[in-house]
C-alpha cells in the first residue's frame, strides 16, 4: 500500500500521460476486435474531432492542476474535510476518498449539467457524438472541461483528499470513462457482474440516447451505484438504443461547430 501511495503522489506528467494514451489504445484495440455496434464510419476522421477536444481537456486541466495541488495541500496542512476528521486505516481512506471525489467530482456536476440549461448547452458537444466509442470519453467543451475542474477542487476541500488520492482518482476516471464509452461487446454476465460496482460500456452507452428519459439517466463515471441510490438508474436494451441529438445533425463532427454550440440561441434544447 506504501508503494501505491508513493507513486500516485510523485507520479510525473509522462506517466500520466501514458495512462490517458494508454486506455485509449487498449480500448481502440478492442473495439476494433469486438465492437458491439458495425458504425462503417472513418474511425480515424472520427477520431480527429475527439482527439482535438481531448487537447482542450488536458489544456484546461493543466492549467487547474495548480489549484488543485495547493487545494489538496491546503486541507491536509490545515485538517479539513471528511477524511482529515476522521481517523480511518489506509485502505479504507482510499476507498471513502475514491468514492467521495467521484460523487461530487463526476455524479453530481454530471447531473447539473443536464438540468441547468446553460450548463447542458456546453455538455450537448459530448452527446451530440453519433459514433459514441472509446474517443468520445474526453469529448468536452472548453467550457464544460473548466466547470468539472472547478468541481473536481470542491472534491477535494470537500473530501480533505491529499494529493496521492487525487491523482489516483484521476487515474482511475480517466481510464474508466475511456472503458464506459468503449464500443465493445460484453456477456452480459459480466456486465452484469461488473455493473454491480462499477459503469460498464452498456450501462454508460444508454445515457447517450438521444432522446428522454434515457438521456437524462446512467450519469455515474466510476461506481454504478450511484444511479440506483439516487433513482436515476435506467436499463434500456442495446437494441433501442440510438445516439446523437437530433438538434445537432449535420455538424457534429465540426470543430467550429461544436465549439460555437453553447453560444448559439438557435440551438433548441428542452430546458
Amino acid at each position: 500500500m506504501n508503494a501505491l501511495i508513493t507513486y500516485f503522489q510523485n507520479i510525473s506528467s509522462l506517466h500520466r500521460a501514458l495512462i490517458l494514451a494508454g486506455g485509449i489504445t487498449l480500448f481502440w484495440l478492442l473495439e476494433s476486435g469486438i465492437p458491439l455496434f458495425r458504425f462503417g464510419y472513418n474511425k480515424w476522421k472520427h477520431a480527429g474531432v475527439n482527439f482535438f477536444f481531448t487537447a482542450t481537456t488536458i489544456a484546461v486541466n493543466f492549467v487547474f492542476a495548480i489549484l488543485i495541488v495547493l487545494s489538496s495541500d491546503w486541507v491536509v496542512q490545515n485538517n479539513f474535510g471528511i477524511l482529515q476528521w476522521i481517523s480511518l486505516p489506509v485502505w479504507l481512506e482510499m476507498i471513502l476518498g475514491l468514492l467521495l471525489l467521484d460523487l461530487i467530482g463526476a455524479y453530481i456536476i454530471h447531473l447539473l449539467e443536464h438540468k441547468i440549461k446553460w450548463l447542458w448547452k456546453f455538455h450537448m458537444v459530448h452527446h451530440a457524438d453519433i459514433y459514441v466509442d472509446t474517443t468520445t470519453a474526453n469529448r468536452h467543451h472548453p467550457g464544460e472541461s473548466v466547470f468539472r475542474a472547478v468541481f473536481t477542487i470542491a472534491a477535494v476541500w470537500l473530501s480533505g483528499a491529499p494529493i496521492w488520492l487525487v491523482m489516483m482518482y484521476q487515474s482511475v476516471s480517466v481510464v474508466l470513462s475511456q472503458f464506459n464509452h468503449a464500443n465493445i461487446h460484453m456477456p452480459m454476465w459480466l456486465d452484469n457482474m461488473l455493473r454491480v460496482v462499477f459503469v460498464t460500456p452498456n450501462m454508460h452507452r444508454i445515457h447517450h440516447h438521444y432522446m428522454r428519459p434515457q438521456t437524462d439517466s446512467n450519469y455515474s463515471n466510476i461506481f454504478s451505484f450511484w444511479d440506483r441510490l439516487f433513482g436515476t438508474y435506467n436499463n434500456t436494451p442495446m437494441k433501442d438504443i440510438r445516439y446523437g441529438l437530433d438538434v445537432l445533425e449535420g455538424r457534429n463532427n465540426n470543430i467550429g461547430s461544436m465549439l460555437k454550440v453553447p453560444f448559439d440561441k438557435n440551438i433548441q434544447t428542452d430546458y
